[in-house]
């Protein structure tokens, strides 16, 4: 699996820079905003250094599939209520001119009660 040595998300899923981990298995890592703009926000990262989403390639499919249905479990575990009522708001920022900020790609998954930051 590549890392990045100098990238701040590639740190974070190796444990070398502190998170509060929200989940974690041999491929993904997800973690606690530090900055969040909902009540629940959090990320869901590969641990495979992606910079961005178009810099996926087909072999990576799978992974992001699984980072898809991995995130409405965790959004409930967080606290987000299911359902038509409830729900969640997810979130991929694609380069500077779509706010990427971290070049790792990186799901944020937002919900809790409204209203909340944009």
């Amino acid at each position: 699996m590549s890392h990045d040595p100098n990238c701040l998300f590639c740190k974070i899923s190796q444990g070398l820079i502190p998170s509060q981990k929200v989940y974690e298995d041999e491929e993904i890592y997800a973690f606690k905003d530090i900055n969040p703009a909902a009540p629940v926000h959090f990320l869901v990262i590969p641990k495979k250094h992606i910079p961005m989403l178009e810099s996926a390639e087909s072999i990576d499919a799978p992974l992001l599939g699984r980072m898809m249905e991995l995130a409405p479990r965790l959004a409930k575990e967080q606290g987000c209520r299911p359902g038509k009522d409830g729900g969640f708001r997810l979130m991929v920022n694609n380069g500077a001119d779509g706010g990427q900020e971290v070049y790792h790609l990186h799901l944020h998954v937002m919900g809790g009660p409204r209203p909340w930051k944009k």
